[in-house]
């Protein structure tokens, strides 16, 4: 099954430490990409977030981006009495000593190291649940990428049916294809039909008609679209192996339009690199 690289994923998360907002969007990339947006206090949570991408993605530019935002509930201030008392007993032995020395006020109390504890949400938890929020994001954007993939893959399909086409109505020309090259050559040689030899003559149309003969390339074409569709069915990746496969089309297209000696047939080579060019777009947002 092909998996488009374009989907987007967005999950929140409520709790009394506050709230989460997870989102993941990706888009084609030759390879896999990641970026990642992520509160200061919640850094450390990249490399597992990083190393999950790894194992279950492929290709694609991939941006997570989190949002915290912590409770002002879950905000308290708390003063460490032990602290406190440690340092009034200092203060007591400095003021002891130098009698004249002033006194600090309350805030200045406070603001002393250890003093106070100013305590936000427990980030074991928000940290646990961001984990669990970036895994269900990620399961919907690979679901996401999923059936984005399935569309590409009917639209792909599409045009091999037309492309099939084509090669049935080259392979129908060919009877006419051959005559019309036969007819060129006598007539290009009637000038100096007098002094070609029979046998040179014949070994000229002979020539020419397997020059003029497309059927190993509509063979090949069949078997591309053959394995183009093979690998539509298969599971992992397989955009690298379908962008192969457009060239192998691609070129066989090519050298049909070089042998056409029939407007018809210039048509049908046409009409074969505009469905390749077509797919060959698609295929580039596939995994």
């Amino acid at each position: 099954m092909a998996h488009s690289m374009t989907a987007f994923a967005r999950l929140g998360r409520e709790a009394d430490w506050g709230s989460l907002q997870l989102e993941l969007r990706s888009v084609n990339q030759r390879y896999l990409d990641p970026h990642f947006r992520l509160p200061e206090s919640l850094r450390d949570l990249e490399p597992p977030f990083r190393e999950a991408l790894r194992s279950r993605l492929a290709r694609g530019k991939v941006e997570c981006t989190l949002r915290f935002e912590p409770a002002s509930s879950a905000a308290t201030l708390a003063v460490s009495r032990e602290r406190l008392e440690a340092l009034a007993a200092a203060l007591v032995e400095v003021r002891g000593v130098v009698s004249e020395a002033p006194m600090p006020d309350a805030l200045a109390l406070l603001d002393h190291p250890g003093v106070l504890d100013a305590r936000g949400p427990d980030l074991e938890t928000v940290k646990a649940e961001a984990t669990a929020l970036f895994h269900a994001a990620l399961d919907d954007l690979i679901a996401g990428r999923a059936r984005e993939g399935d569309k590409l893959a009917v639209l792909i399909r599409e045009r091999l049916v037309a492309v099939n086409a084509q090669v049935a109505e080259v392979r129908r020309l060919m009877p006419e294809i051959l005559e019309r090259q036969r007819a060129q050559l006598l007539e290009r040689l009637e000038a100096v039909k007098a002094d070609l030899e029979p046998q040179r003559l014949e070994a000229e149309l002979v020539l020419l008609a397997h020059k003029a003969d497309v059927d190993e390339e509509l063979d090949r074409l069949a078997t591309h679209v053959g394995e183009v569709e093979r690998q539509l069915g298969q599971k992992g990746p397989v955009g690298r192996r379908l962008d192969f496969l457009m060239q192998e089309l691609n070129r066989e297209a090519n050298t049909l339009s070089s042998k056409a000696v029939v407007a018809s047939t210039t048509r049908c080579a046409v009409e074969l690199k505009v469905l390749i060019e077509q797919m060959r777009e698609q295929i580039q947002n596939i995994e």
